[in-house]
């Protein structure tokens, strides 16, 4: 079934942060840091792919993922659905059973035997095509495969996410530099407000994660190395 009626958006992302929480796809420590596949420490981990384990939460978001794209990019807006490897390609899946469309996937790079391919399924000249993915941080990831989308003859102007970091003011510039809008369901800003609501972790935790949030290039550049 198609979804057409849903929260209004600042609903959709309360709801989509408490889930996140719930299924413990949040990691906080300001002490002790990840670090990131860039290299530079964190307080803030995110694990989307948690979600897919949980029915009742994985239908709930793609219900709102898609409503959120109708509502945003139009309900016909769309005649294809792609995942990025590996984390979209459940999410697209999920999106495309919605949307009644056909569902594609693309590969980081060539596959280095066969056809050598990048797009997996089908996808040509004319198709306007929504790339989905779980996250997205600066949105530099996405731009090799949307240009791999492109080189189908394919359109790609707009990519969902379940997850937005929302705190790097360059990521829809990036991506609308490249002639693509993002949608998403949530930021790291709507996690924090959810997380304080639930005291889902504690006073000092939730500080240092806010003073990472307000200027994250300035607090990773004091703990890089």
């Amino acid at each position: 079934m198609i979804p057409t009626s849903f929260p209004p958006a600042p609903e959709i992302a309360r709801l989509t942060a408490r889930a996140l929480l719930e299924v413990e796809a949040v990691h906080f420590n300001a002490r002790e840091p990840f670090t990131l596949a860039s290299g530079l420490p964190s307080p803030t981990y995110i694990d989307c792919r948690k979600l897919i384990s949980f029915p009742r939460i994985r239908a709930t978001l793609m219900d709102f993922l898609a409503v959120t794209v109708m509502r945003d990019a139009g309900f016909e807006a769309f005649t294809n659905v792609a995942g990025g490897e590996t984390a979209g390609i459940p999410f697209a899946a999920l999106i495309a059973e919605r949307l009644s469309l056909p569902m594609t996937y693309v590969r980081k790079k060539p596959k280095g035997y066969g056809r050598n391919a990048r797009i997996e399924g089908v996808m040509g000249t004319g198709d306007r095509v929504l790339l989905v993915e779980d996250l997205t941080t600066d949105g530099g990831s996405k731009l090799s495969f949307v240009d791999a989308i492109r080189e189908t003859g394919a359109t790609c102007a707009h990519t969902a996410v379940v997850f937005s970091y929302g705190i790097f003011p360059e990521t829809e510039q990036t991506l609308g530099d490249h002639g693509v809008a993002l949608h998403a369901l949530c930021t790291w800003w709507d996690v924090l407000a959810e997380a304080r609501a639930q005291s889902s972790f504690d006073a000092e935790t939730l500080e240092g994660v806010e003073a990472f949030l307000n200027d994250p290039r300035a607090w990773q550049a004091a703990r890089k190395g």
